[in-house]
């Protein structure tokens, strides 16, 4: 089948995570990524064989971390601090589509690559940065890892509950978010190309995608001059849009954002009847008076059963609520399965192996995933021979130099 981005080429020069996550969501829609690294060190992340204190290295001298972040890709070693590495850079951008990059502000523009020698180069090229804290500003130089995009966006202070330090999410969020920006950014570009005729810059950042990420939370502050506050979870004002320990240790979400609807059929399921007209909890704005007292009978309450026992009951009668999984629960949680958010794929070096799937399904044109992370310089020579027409004695010429 035909898919979304087949005949888009991206010319890929980042490495970590932001800007190789952006590209390869692009190889996942079928365009063909050609991923340019330095010809001795190559990306950094290829070396990332701990993260946290816990290992990420499997077979063939990889790891996890790299393979997620670079899947669809081919890879290319290049000195781009040579004349000969920036001729071969130029003649890839004159048959490409797109350019990713996520090194430091300043950085292109100081080896000859910035958006405007790339343009003149290839006028209808869509150039994607990847920064830190934005294009402008006293920051903009500054380097940047996901921990400082959330914390810069203030999203630490609005975990936790009111008492405790800022927190971090375990999973590097800022990271995500801003490669799905670029990548969003990168997918409106190409169709303001192909109806208006233009190349264009396209921005994003950790920051700006981590302010994104907190809608309502920035909403609040402009719009209202206040922020969200940290709430304890037995301070919540909806007592049925929060979440209890279950008999097994383990937890349980509700979903019940319009609580009234649900309050009777609630009270009768759980067997509390009593409490439906209790004065104390009449309707939704009495209850969040008297949250507290409500959530002390309902953790008494789910204590007393297992957590699918209650989502079980609960469901029976259309009341929202959901298991809140482990990482391992999800990954063989029914509807993940269903979906096939998570596939099966045949890694040259793992075997079969488990990864994410594309996680938008299409009817029509369908993503998938092509191939496995490349090896370093894996597709040098195929490149330089299909792309650009060099022939074997050029390339050899080109190792000898230091130019790939």
């Amino acid at each position: 089948m035909t898919m979304i981005l087949e005949g888009i080429r991206v010319i890929d020069w980042t490495q970590w995570q932001m800007g190789p996550v952006a590209s390869s969501m692009l190889g996942d829609l079928g365009a063909d990524v050609i991923k340019i690294e330095n010809n001795v060190t190559g990306d950094e992340a290829r070396g990332v064989m701990k993260i946290s204190s816990s290992a990420t290295g499997i077979a063939g001298d990889r790891n996890f971390f790299f393979e997620f972040t670079n899947r669809n890709k081919r890879s290319l070693t290049l000195n781009l601090k040579s004349e000969k590495g920036k001729e071969i850079f130029r003649q890839l951008i004159k048959i490409s589509d797109v350019f990713i990059q996520n090194f430091r502000v300043g950085v292109a523009e100081r080896l000859g690559i910035g958006y405007e020698e790339l343009q003149k180069i290839n006028p209808r090229l869509i150039y994607a940065n990847a920064s830190g804290f934005g294009p402008n500003g006293p920051d903009s130089g500054d380097p940047s890892y996901d921990l400082l995009g959330q914390a810069r966006s203030g999203f630490m202070t609005t975990l936790g509950e009111p008492d405790m330090p800022p927190l971090t999410s375990a999973s590097p969020i800022a990271d995500q978010i801003g490669a799905i920006m670029l990548a969003y950014g990168v997918l409106a570009a190409i169709i303001a190309r192909e109806r208006h005729g233009i190349g264009q810059q396209v921005d994003a950042s950790l920051l700006s995608g981590m302010m994104w990420l907190q809608h309502n939370n920035y909403a609040a502050k402009l719009i209202l001059g206040q922020e969200f506050p940290r709430r304890k979870r037995r301070e919540v004002g909806n007592p049925i849009y929060n979440y209890y320990k279950c008999s097994d240790g383990k937890w349980i979400m509700l979903g019940n954002m319009q609580p009234d609807r649900y309050w009777s059929v609630f009270c009768k399921t759980m067997g509390i009847e009593n409490l439906e007209k209790d004065a104390r909890f009449i309707d939704m704005n009495v209850r969040e008076k008297h949250a507290a007292e409500l959530i002390d009978i309902l953790d008494k309450l789910f204590a007393t059963r297992t957590r699918d026992e209650w989502v079980k009951m609960l469901r029976e009668k259309d009341i929202l609520c959901t298991p809140i999984n482990t990482i391992s629960e999800a990954v063989d949680d029914p509807q993940v399965q269903a979906n096939q958010y998570i596939v099966d794929f045949e890694h040259p070096v793992l075997g079969k192996t488990r990864v994410l799937n594309v996680p938008v399904q299409f009817s029509k044109t369908p993503g998938s995933i092509r191939r496995e992370a490349p090896e370093f310089g894996q597709h040098t020579e195929e490149i330089l021979i299909d792309l650009l027409g060099y022939d074997w004695e050029q390339i050899r010429q080109l190792k000898d130099e230091g130019i790939i």
